[in-house]
């Protein structure tokens, strides 16, 4: 007697994120109230969608409960990132400026950090972020606002 097997597609942590832009897109959310329903702030939360942070358990089921993601996808989101990308210069006219602002003022900042807390690094592990809208008269103005725990090199 011969068994056939049917062997389901896994998930890929591209396939959940597309599943999230998706369901994002159908149910009119803005990331600010995803954020808001699964208690997390907007920033690390587009950031863990896009794969590049792990979802708690718990936060993994609240975000497929908020945007009825199938449960497969739970274990997917709570995977640790593997922060590929690309390492060309970006293209995007937003994401290209931010590159731009890293390549202009990059030795500036970190001259400035090496002067208050001495050799090291921020982390980008230990970190928040916030982005808010400052009216202004001449253009309303993006903030960014960013605070890293600040990391000395070790010598061992």
């Amino acid at each position: 007697m011969k068994h056939t097997f049917q062997i389901e597609p896994m998930l890929t942590k591209e396939d959940v994120t597309m599943m999230i832009l998706s369901a994002k897109k159908s149910s009119g959310l803005t990331w600010e109230e995803i954020a808001e329903k699964i208690s997390m702030s907007p920033v690390w939360t587009h950031s863990a969608c896009m794969g590049m942070n792990a979802f708690s358990e718990e936060k993994a089921t609240a975000l497929a409960k908020v945007l009825d993601l199938p449960n497969e996808a739970i274990d997917i989101m709570q995977e640790p990132p593997t922060k590929v990308w690309e390492q060309s210069i970006p293209t995007d006219p937003c994401i290209y400026r931010l590159y731009e602002i890293v390549g202009v003022y990059g030795p500036t900042i970190k001259a400035l950090i090496e002067e208050k807390f001495g050799t090291g690094i921020m982390s980008a592990i230990d970190f928040d972020m916030q982005i808010t809208r400052v009216p202004n008269p001449k253009g309303d103005r993006v903030k960014i606002e960013m605070s890293g725990k600040y990391l000395a090199y070790n010598a061992w």
